[in-house]
């Protein structure tokens, strides 16, 4: 394999993996196709654009004739375009379906078509819905409570429906709750930490007692590119930190490290089907070699650092379709001494 596809390369995770991989592979040729949707941005590409291995097309997976003319000069596809938010798929679930399931459909016909070595599918520890105790491992059934985490699901079907029905060698990876720079702020981090910047309020569902496995977007890329290698075909692989950390940390957290106060938590009603507890067993993927270079802490403290270094990528996000999803959402005005337009 030497020319890929990497689609939603313009995204949060697909952008920070567009970079480590062309680092850490001199001789591979990137091809990013990508719609740029809400969350889509080329300045997170910024930097690339003249880069003598990077390609960038602006386009949707779900047009056949595009996705065919991309594949016919690639040797693999990765697949990182989604609709990736639960909060949006409540409230657009049409939308999840299209892209998540049906444009996974036209890429794997793509990837069938032209022969490709390998198809990686970047999926979601959500696709195991809420999980009481211990920890997922890769056998699991699926058990999708969310428009976003069912779609995500439908995906994984039509991956390995072309793995049984026509040999296609596809592998899945399974990633926990990504934390990390150029995420777009409706994610709780940097939603917390661009308010708390701010001085506005960090909206937390419930109690905050929701329990999540946060991984390092940088962790989680090393660990892509390490099953892409290294995975055996036709397997799923978990891509988690294996810890626990809930809403309420992450805000203490985030108010720590920026020296603000805890008044500016603000608990707001649950939204429907939470689920309250992720955690993966990452056993299999360790055992091919990759290793975490973030725990939590160390990780969040980078990460808000970065969000305090880069406004100038942030504040333009944080406008006027942000907050009309964010009156939608939590059903409630943008807070006092939100930027207007």
């Amino acid at each position: 394999m030497r020319r890929f596809i990497v689609t939603g390369g313009a995204g949060f995770i697909g952008s920070n993996f567009v970079r480590m991989f062309l680092e850490a592979h001199p001789d591979y040729e990137v091809t990013v196709l990508d719609k740029l949707t809400y969350a889509g941005n080329l300045e997170n590409l910024k930097g690339l654009q003249d880069h003598p291995r990077f390609r960038f097309v602006k386009g949707d997976i779900c047009d056949p004739g595009l996705v065919d003319g991309l594949a016919a000069e690639a040797d693999c596809i990765l697949n990182f375009a989604a609709e990736s938010h639960v909060d949006r798929s409540l409230l657009e679930p049409g939308a999840f379906i299209q892209t998540d399931v049906f444009g996974t459909w036209v890429l794997l016909e793509a990837a069938k078509k032209h022969g490709h070595e390998r198809f990686l599918q970047v999926s979601t520890d959500e696709v195991y819905g809420h999980v009481d105790e211990g920890r997922s491992t890769e056998t699991d059934p699926l058990a999708p409570r969310s428009p976003y985490s069912a779609s995500k699901a439908g995906g994984e079907m039509q991956v390995w429906a072309y793995r049984d029905s026509f040999e296609l060698p596809v592998v899945i990876t399974r990633g926990s709750n990504n934390y990390g720079p150029y995420q777009y702020p409706e994610k709780i981090i940097p939603l917390f930490i661009t308010n708390a910047v701010d001085d506005l309020p960090l909206p937390i569902y419930g109690t905050g007692k929701a329990l999540r496995d946060y991984i390092h977007v940088d962790d989680h890329c090393r660990g892509i590119d390490v099953v892409l290698h290294k995975g055996q075909l036709g397997e799923t692989y978990n891509l988690g930190a294996g810890g626990q950390t809930d809403g309420n940390q992450v805000a203490d957290t985030v108010l720590e490290v920026l020296g603000k106060p805890s008044t500016l938590k603000q608990f707001v009603a649950d939204r429907p089907g939470h689920d309250y507890r992720y955690c993966l067993d990452n056993s299999k993927a360790r055992a091919l070699g990759w290793e975490l270079e973030y725990d939590v802490p160390s990780g969040l403290r980078q990460t808000v650092r970065w969000y305090q270094e880069n406004e100038w990528w942030w504040r333009p996000l944080k406008s006027g379709e942000f907050w009309e999803f964010y009156k939608r959402n939590y059903r409630a005005a943008p807070p006092a001494g939100a930027p207007a337009g």
